[in-house]
């Protein structure tokens, strides 16, 4: 039943270790009362880590922090990348470094990777969720007038595509909430068997 994991978790204290507004309200459809707990430890991609697992690795290295500061019968961390031709593209630094990334993209088909992280019982999982998205041909001007919405800084691979940054893509293949930040029947259903 698709809203057994809500039932599961009444009067249970849930964590979320994130400060992003995209996956508090992505979190909501699988629990309605938790706290926000973001890790406070910068995030950072331990060297060796296959870029395909630096999302998945981030996210568990979130899950144990929130652990140490607050106690919690599940706490759930995430972490997303975006992926094209092996460079894990983060947020963007500037504007500058935002075209430079939106460029990239243009026309082509890139990976979002989502880590998850969660805690039940003390023991930690983790998964990472894949979908690709292709964006089509964009001009100076189109990437121009995106960056000057302010909608890329805050945002792996310099676009966010439940906002205006939808207008760039032409396609998508899989899991439209993961692009968005939390892969969110995924990380229910594993809930529903570890809770």
């Amino acid at each position: 039943m698709p809203l057994k994991i809500r039932r599961l978790l009444e009067g249970k204290k849930v964590i979320l270790a994130s400060q992003s507004p995209r996956r508090k309200e992505l979190f909501k459809l699988i629990c309605q009362d938790f706290e926000v707990c973001p890790a406070l430890g910068e995030e950072k991609i331990p060297d060796g880590i296959q870029p395909e697992y630096a999302a998945e690795t981030i996210a568990a290295e979130k899950c144990r922090e929130a652990a140490q500061r607050r106690q919690a019968d599940v706490i759930v961390a995430c972490d997303t990348v975006v992926l094209l031709d092996g460079e894990i593209m983060g947020k963007p630094a500037d504007p500058a470094d935002a075209a430079r990334m939106l460029g990239k993209l243009s026309g082509r088909t890139h990976r979002v990777i989502s880590g998850t992280a969660f805690m039940c019982g003390g023991r930690l999982r983790s998964f990472s969720e894949i979908t690709e998205v292709t964006f089509r041909n964009l001009t100076d001007q189109d990437i121009a007038d995106y960056i000057e919405t302010g909608e890329p800084f805050d945002k792996a691979g310099a676009y966010g595509i439940q906002g205006t940054g939808a207008l760039l893509v032409s396609g998508i293949s899989g899991d439209y909430f993961n692009v968005v930040g939390l892969p969110v029947s995924k990380l229910a259903s594993l809930l529903e068997r570890f809770v």
